[in-house]
């Protein structure tokens, strides 16, 4: 066992990295659960995503325009969610179930002449000197676009709930969608741009995966990272910078126990594995003590008529 193989920087560094999917999906999910919505469907989308953006990538070579088509696939894919539950009034849970399991199935098809392909690699933001500074430079300016825009999107999901009248509404329409119906708010229209929004960043979240994280092409690589986005939501007691937090912690954690595997460490490499599961839910129960109430119209479907 050699623990000094560990570089506590790298390690930092590494577990934004790590994060990243879970963040981008989390914060999509976060605003269609305030919106009053429940979509199981985000490991689904997630996927679709990874294998549009991958796709996207590779045929035009350029990796930005990869995650431009992943947002669009993922969003596509949410947009049947939001016929169903939306203008069908079909069961939220079920729905969402179904979304996922059309997803995987779905970019199993279209992911067909892509295995054994690299995709084109998405680079570093030039930052300039920032990179340079000792220890904060390579934990915090050596990331590519994508990673920062994920924390940019939970700072704005944050000011947008909290301070506008958009965020106001919306948060409306999840705590109470007839009275918000009866002020005049389009509660329909609202939720199902709510959870485009959502769909696309799960397939932000999916092609990080495919793009970055794990720059090749295989069945189901997002391997549950969508239900631990639905359950950090959750967690988190639908609050944005708690999202981050979790998403941090698990994705920390994630590679802590890798870089201890590395080392050596005598414990069973099942427990390492299960241990960023386990203490990112302990952790966020704890944090969820304060009994945030889930949004009060959550999961339940919405009809003018009724």
């Amino acid at each position: 066992m050699d623990l000094s193989a560990i570089n506590p920087v790298l390690l930092i560094a590494a577990l934004m990295s790590a994060a990243t999917p879970i963040l981008l999906a989390a914060i999509g999910e976060l605003v269609v659960e305030r919106a009053g919505v429940l979509n199981l469907g985000v490991e689904g989308m997630m996927i679709v995503g990874a294998i549009c953006g991958f796709a996207v990538a590779v045929e035009t070579g350029s990796p930005l325009l990869g995650f431009a088509g992943a947002a669009v696939g993922g969003a596509l894919l949410s947009l049947l969610f939001a016929f169903l539950t939306q203008v069908t009034l079909a069961n939220q849970v079920a729905s969402g179930l179904a979304l996922t399991l059309f997803g995987l199935g779905l970019s199993s098809l279209l992911g067909q002449g892509y295995v054994g392909i690299k995709p084109p690699r998405l680079g570093d933001l030039d930052l300039g000197p920032l990179a340079d500074i000792p220890v904060i430079g390579p934990i915090l300016f050596s990331h590519d676009l994508i990673l920062y825009l994920g924390l940019a999107l939970v700072a704005a999901v944050w000011a947008v709930l909290k301070f506008t009248r958009a965020g106001l509404i919306l948060r409306a329409v999840g705590e109470n969608h007839d009275a918000a119906h009866a002020l005049g708010y389009k509660v329909v229209r609202i939720r199902t741009l709510a959870i485009l929004f959502g769909g696309a960043c799960a397939g932000l979240g999916g092609a990080y995966i495919s793009l970055i994280r794990v720059p090749q092409w295989t069945e189901g690589m997002t391997a549950g990272v969508g239900w631990i986005a639905l359950a950090l939501v959750v967690f988190a007691s639908w609050k944005p910078w708690r999202v981050l937090l979790g998403a941090y912690l698990f994705g920390g954690i994630t590679q802590l126990q890798l870089n201890l595997q590395g080392a050596g460490v005598a414990i069973p490499v099942e427990y390492l594995a299960m241990s960023p599961y386990i203490i990112t839910i302990l952790v966020l129960v704890i944090l969820s003590a304060d009994k945030s109430a889930a949004p009060g119209s959550l999961g339940r479907s919405f009809h003018a008529s009724h």
